[in-house]
């Protein structure tokens, strides 16, 4: 009786788990050399999943996040919940973890493909 109870937990554990990676907000941007094609994005405010696409850039790419008005040289002002989990390379494409985004505006660029510093992403 306790090993049905087990399966049937763990089906409904992979179902539940199933269901919520399917229900993520996802962003995707794509980096080009020297840029991202998207400059500004609107979004409401909830969690979201950054899907970085690194096309023909030659080398690979990142992501960082970072609150309007912050130093975008400190790691510690970084969103680090937004970092892709690897590096991206060309062709590829990567995701963040969920991050969750706030009312305000933000600022997001590659600090391996040198893109502008004012790419915004208003969050109502």
């Amino acid at each position: 009786m306790k090993k049905v109870i087990v399966v049937f937990a763990l089906i409904v554990g992979a179902i539940f788990s199933s269901n919520a990676q399917s229900n993520e907000k996802v962003i995707s941007l794509e980096q080009t050399p020297g840029e991202f094609t998207k400059k500004e994005l609107t979004v409401a405010a909830g969690t979201y999943v950054f899907e970085i696409s690194n096309n023909a850039v030659g080398h690979d790419v990142g992501f960082v996040l970072v609150q309007k008005g912050k130093d975008i040289s400190k790691p510690e002002n970084h969103i680090q919940t937004a970092y892709v989990t690897e590096v991206v390379g060309t062709g590829k494409t990567q995701k963040s973890k969920p991050t969750v985004l706030e009312v305000g505006e933000y600022v997001y660029f590659c600090p391996m493909n040198p893109t502008a510093t004012d790419n915004t992403l208003i969050v109502k």
